[in-house]
C-alpha cells in the first residue's frame, strides 16, 4: 500500500503551529517546569480521568456480557432461545460494533463531555431495559443497539485519552482502561450468581439486567460533570497545572489543547486507509479479538469440562482473569518506558499463543489450569499494546482517530469467528478451537516483527531526510507527534 507522501505534507495545515519560531513556540517557553511539576499533573489527570473512564468501562463489560448469566438464570426458556437464537444475540452485538465505529471521530468534533453523557446514558438504559423484553425479536433490538453505544465509549476513549497524554505515556494508559475487562471477569460470575440465586418477584435473569444496568445510567451524571473537553478546562488542575498541560500539548501538537476538538479533516481519514501501519495494526487486532472475544465466555465451560463442578469452575476462572490484569498493566508500562512496544507486542502474542497450544495438546488437568493463565495473560494484554502502537504511528490527531477506527472495523471482526470455534460437542478438549486461538496469536507476534522492521525503514528514511532527532522524554521541541522534521514512528 502506497503511503509515500512525507509526512511534513501530509499536516500542511499544522505545519504552520509547528514551527519553532511560531508564538505557539514562545508561550510555551513561558510555562518552564521540572519533570516533578509534570509529574503532578499526570498524576491528577490518571487520578481523575483513567479512575472515571476505568469504572465506566467496567460498566460497560458487565452490561455486554451478563446475557451470558441471564441465559442459564432463566432467559433461554421465557425468551426460547433454541437453535441458534442465542448466538445471534452475540453476533449483532458484533455486527453493530462493526458498524458504528466512526462514533469514535465525535469524541473530536463534538465537547467529550456531551459525547459521553449522551454514549453512557444510552447504553446504560438499553442494559437496563433489557429486564422488560418478552421476545427474541425485542431482545435482539436491544441487543444492536447496545452494541451501537458501546462502539462509541471504549474505542472513543482510547482516542480521547491521546488529548491528555504524551506518546510515551499513552500505551499505560491504554493498559489501564482495558485491564478493567479481565478484572470485570473476575468477579461477574459471582456478582451475577449473587444476583440470581435469591428469590424476588422479578425473574432472576430480569433481576441481572436491572441491578448491573441502573448503576451504569446513574453514573450519567459523574460523565456530564467530570469528563473534561480537554486538559485545560479540567477543573480540578489549578493555573499554574493548566499551563503546563498547556505547554504538554505544544510539545505534543504544536497548538493549544482547546484548538483540538471541533472538527476533523476529511483529508487524512483517506490517508489512514492507504496507510500499511494501520491495516497491520487492524490485522493484529483482528487475530486479538478472536481469543479476546471467546475466552471470557468460554472460561468457565472449559474449566468446568476439566471436571470441575460449575461453582467452582466460575471460581477458578477468576485467579487467570486477575493474573491477566496483572500482565496488561506490566506490560504496557513497559512499553511506554521502553518505547519499544512491537517487542512487547510479540511477548504478549507469543505467551497467549503458547498457553493454547498447551490446552490443546496437554489432558493434565493443573497443567492445563495453569495454561488458562498464559491464556489469560497474553490475550488480555496484546490488546491495549496494539492500541498504543497504533496512536503512537499517526501524525495528526484526525488520523489517530480514523486509525482507531480502521483497526475496529477490522478487528471487531474477530469476535464473529472466536465465538464460534468452541461449538459443546467438541468439548471437552476443544482441540480445534484452541488450536484456531493458537494460530492467530502466533500470527500476530509475527505481525509485530514485521511492523517493527518497516517502522525501522521508515525511521531511517526520515532520519536521511531531516537528520537524526532527540529521542528524549524531556525533549522541549515543538509538534513531536505530528507529522514534520522531529517526528519519528515509535517501535
Amino acid at each position: 500500500m502506497s503511503n509515500e507522501k512525507t509526512p511534513s505534507t501530509l499536516e500542511t495545515g499544522e505545519s504552520a503551529v509547528s514551527q519553532p519560531g511560531g508564538p505557539e513556540s514562545r508561550d510555551a517557553s513561558l510555562a518552564s517546569y521540572t519533570r516533578e511539576q509534570e509529574a503532578r499533573v499526570v498524576r491528577k489527570l490518571d487520578w481523575n480521568l483513567m479512575s472515571l473512564f476505568f469504572v465506566l468501562y467496567m460498566l460497560a463489560y458487565l452490561d455486554r456480557g451478563n446475557i451470558g448469566n441471564a441465559r442459564i438464570a432463566g432467559m433461554a426458556q421465557e425468551l426460547k432461545l433454541d437453535g441458534n437464537r442465542y448466538q445471534w444475540l452475540l453476533n449483532i452485538f458484533y455486527i453493530a460494533y462493526v458498524l458504528f465505529e466512526f462514533g469514535v471521530l465525535l469524541w473530536k468534533i463534538f465537547p467529550p463531555h456531551i459525547v459521553g453523557t449522551i454514549v453512557v446514558f444510552g447504553w446504560g438504559l438499553i442494559a437496563t431495559v433489557q429486564a422488560g423484553t418478552h421476545s427474541w425479536g425485542g431482545e435482539m433490538a436491544l441487543r444492536l443497539l447496545l452494541g451501537a453505544f458501546e462502539a462509541c465509549y471504549g474505542p472513543g476513549i482510547i482516542y480521547l485519552l491521546s488529548f491528555f497524554y504524551l506518546r510515551h505515556e499513552i500505551g499505560f494508559r491504554c493498559g489501564i482502561f482495558a485491564s478493567a475487562a479481565p478484572l470485570a471477569s473476575t468477579f461477574a460470575g459471582a456478582l451475577a450468581y449473587g444476583i440470581t440465586s435469591g428469590h424476588s418477584h422479578l425473574t432472576n435473569w430480569r433481576l441481572l439486567f436491572l441491578v448491573e444496568g441502573i448503576p451504569t445510567v446513574l453514573m450519567t451524571a459523574i460523565a456530564f460533570f467530570f469528563i473534561p473537553d480537554s486538559a485545560e478546562k479540567a477543573r480540578f488542575l489549578t493555573a499554574e497545572e493548566k499551563d503546563i498541560v498547556r505547554s504538554r500539548a505544544l510539545r505534543q501538537v504544536g497548538t493549544n489543547a482547546q484548538a483540538r476538538i471541533g472538527g476533523i479533516k476529511l483529508k487524512d481519514l483517506g490517508h489512514v486507509l492507504l496507510d500499511w501501519k494501520a491495516w497491520l495494526c487492524g490485522l493484529m487486532y483482528f487475530c486479538g479479538n478472536v481469543t479476546y472475544s471467546s475466552l471470557p465466555v468460554f472460561l468457565p465451560t472449559i474449566l468446568q469440562d476439566m471436571g470441575y463442578t460449575a461453582i467452582n469452575a466460575q471460581g477458578l476462572s477468576a485467579p487467570p482473569s486477575f493474573a491477566a490484569f496483572l500482565f496488561a498493566l506490566i506490560t504496557t508500562w513497559i512499553a511506554d518506558k521502553t518505547q519499544q512496544r512491537c517487542f512487547v507486542l510479540f511477548v504478549t502474542a507469543a505467551v497467549g499463543g503458547i498457553g493454547y497450544i498447551v490446552l490443546a495438546t496437554v489432558d493434565t488437568v493443573g497443567v492445563r489450569y495453569f495454561a488458562t493463565f498464559l491464556a489469560s495473560a497474553g490475550v488480555f494484554s496484546t490488546i491495549p499494546n496494539i492500541l498504543g502502537l497504533t496512536l503512537n504511528n499517526q501524525g495528526s490527531d484526525t488520523r489517530r482517530g480514523m486509525s482507531i477506527v480502521l483497526i475496529n472495523l477490522i478487528g471487531q471482526c474477530g469476535p464473529f469467528l472466536g465465538t464460534n470455534v468452541f461449538p459443546t460437542k467438541e468439548g471437552p478438549r476443544y482441540v480445534k478451537g484452541m488450536s484456531i486461538c493458537a494460530a492467530f496469536m502466533f500470527f500476530a507476534a509475527l505481525l509485530a516483527l514485521v511492523q517493527r522492521v518497516f517502522l525501522m525503514w521508515e525511521n531511517s528514511r526520515l532520519d536521511r531526510k531531516y537528520g537524526s532527532v532527540s529521542s528524549s522524554k524531556e525533549s522541549k521541541d515543538v509538534a513531536q507527534e505530528n507529522y514534520g522534521p522531529n517526528f519519528r514512528f515509535v517501535l
